[in-house]
């Protein structure tokens, strides 16, 4: 396994690899990795010949307010568990390297499918995201790339970009990867004290709540929304930025579930943010 940290050197190394015929895969992260970004590794390592893993913390979908200076780094350890399970390339470039003087174009996803959910808080946000995406695949140049549905806007988001931009190249969102006691995997997992971390069980839980009720035949929104509100709003640590039930494929919000839609939550426990959801096709 080798690492990077410049662009030239990215290009360089892949360019080799794609003249010797092996095709390209690709996992974007900001690091301070998990059990839930190996996943998406040890998926592009059965898809992929090659895979590239991208490390950093992306300034640009940070918000003014938000924890871009204390998002959890250590970039040794992300190494080893990159090499652990058999990654090719970790590109981890500096700010200035993808960010340089002068820098001044940006990709916008404009439309329900950014303005709902997270961009309707973070309204900067998926601005960000896909204007680095956008980068790194121009950079690496993948055949495929791989996302983790815990982030299911970012994955609805990109996937339209690629559509929209004409970018030759396949996304595959991969499950979300729980802790055993069904806590979403995350980087920010890390903020939680020892009574924030037993309260974040509240997402899981009003999403489990829903499930069960939809089980039971109900297929009204507002009716499945409330029951979470009312469930997540039991504890006393919890701040709700939204709990949604829209359109899988627009993100738009829908009044009675359809044949392909997502329930998505945004919970404050204390001062960290989660998110957490579940798709369901029929």
């Amino acid at each position: 396994m080798k690492t990077v940290n410049t662009v030239a050197e990215a290009r360089a190394a892949i360019k080799a690899q794609r003249a010797l015929g092996k095709t390209i895969g690709f996992v974007p992260t900001m690091g301070f990795l998990h059990v839930g970004h190996l996943s998406l590794m040890e998926a592009a390592k059965e898809r992929t010949d090659f895979v590239v893993v991208s490390i950093f913390v992306n300034p640009t979908q940070f918000g003014p307010n938000e924890d871009l200076a204390s998002y959890p780094r250590d970039l040794n350890r992300d190494q080893k568990m990159c090499e652990s399970v058999g990654v090719d390339l970790i590109f981890a470039p500096s700010v200035e390297e993808m960010y340089p003087a002068g820098y001044s174009t940006y990709v916008d996803c404009e439309g329900d499918i950014t303005a709902q959910l997270c961009g309707a808080s973070r309204p900067t946000h998926f601005k960000g995201v896909t204007s680095v995406v956008a980068k790194l695949f121009n950079i690496v140049a993948p055949d495929v790339a791989f996302f983790g549905q815990k982030d299911a806007q970012q994955v609805a988001v990109i996937e339209k970009m690629v559509r929209d931009m004409n970018f030759n190249l396949e996304i595959v969102p991969c499950p979300i990867v729980r802790e055993a006691d069904g806590l979403a995997m995350s980087s920010r997992n890390t903020y939680l004290n020892e009574v924030e971390r037993k309260e974040a069980l509240v997402l899981s839980q009003a999403l489990n709540l829903a499930k069960e009720k939809i089980d039971q035949g109900e297929r009204s929104t507002s009716v499945l929304i409330e029951m979470m509100t009312e469930k997540i709003n039991q504890s006393p640590v919890s701040t709700i930025d939204y709990v949604s039930i829209v359109d899988s494929s627009t993100l738009a919000p829908i009044e009675t579930l359809n044949d392909d839609f997502l329930v998505a939550l945004a919970v404050k426990i204390g001062k960290t943010r989660l998110i957490d959801n579940f798709r369901q096709r029929s």
